[in-house]
């Protein structure tokens, strides 16, 4: 008795730690690592390539989350989980090469945020993986024997209300907004190189097509 009492204890600790701890904690390093590349001036440098790859990223970690968050965790959203952890450190991989080969530099201290953004994917698949360990079994059989295998499964016990309106807060007040914010200053920036390029705006006020005109004959 005492021993399945232990079993459920941890498992109640390992879920508040996956909920109120490891899940706020990635904001963090999000933030800061959104810092870094506005020192860093990410606009005159690597530009909209770099602030896109932050998207693809943040995609590739939010799908897997949003779905743990509302359906049952079986073998469908494990592969999902499995596959997304992978393509992220991919993703993360092309995104330090894209920075390197611009002229923004990556400082000693971004590399260390970018290791916590890395890690973190996988502590949290690790955790949730112990936690559901028959799902795991499950998922190196294929799935045989259960008919819910490989279909989302809303949660039975949904998690509290309150809790998904937090979480959904902070990704749009910590994430959402300022890799948004990044992007724009992105797109301008490019936007403020190619009129610099072709010697725009011209002295005389004249539109763009007719400078452009004037710069071809």
């Amino acid at each position: 008795m005492k021993n399945g009492s232990d079993g459920r204890d941890v498992q109640d600790v390992t879920t508040r730690y996956l909920m109120y701890g490891l899940l706020p904690s990635w904001f963090v390093p999000g933030v800061a690592d959104w810092a870094m590349h506005r020192r860093t001036r990410i606009e005159e440098t690597s530009g909209t390539k770099e602030s896109l790859i932050h998207s693809l990223m943040m995609a590739e970690v939010g799908l897997p989350i949003a779905l743990t968050l509302v359906c049952e965790v079986n073998p469908l959203l494990l592969s999902v989980q499995l596959g997304a952890a992978g393509a992220h450190e991919a993703t993360a991989l092309w995104d330090v090469r894209t920075a390197v080969k611009s002229d923004r530099e990556v400082k000693p201290i971004e590399q260390h945020i970018h290791s916590f953004l890395e890690s973190l994917p996988f502590a949290g698949l690790a955790s949730l993986m112990c936690l559901h360990s028959d799902q795991v079994r499950s998922l190196l059989r294929g799935g045989r024997g259960d008919p819910d295998a490989w279909r989302f499964v809303l949660r039975r016990r949904p998690l509290p209300r309150r809790y998904l309106a937090g979480i959904a807060l902070a990704v749009g007040g910590f994430v959402a907004l300022p890799y948004a914010e990044e992007l724009w200053r992105c797109l301008r920036g490019g936007k403020r190189r190619k009129k610099t390029a072709v010697g725009y705006p011209p002295a005389d006020n004249t539109s763009l097509e007719q400078h452009l005109e004037r710069t071809a004959s």
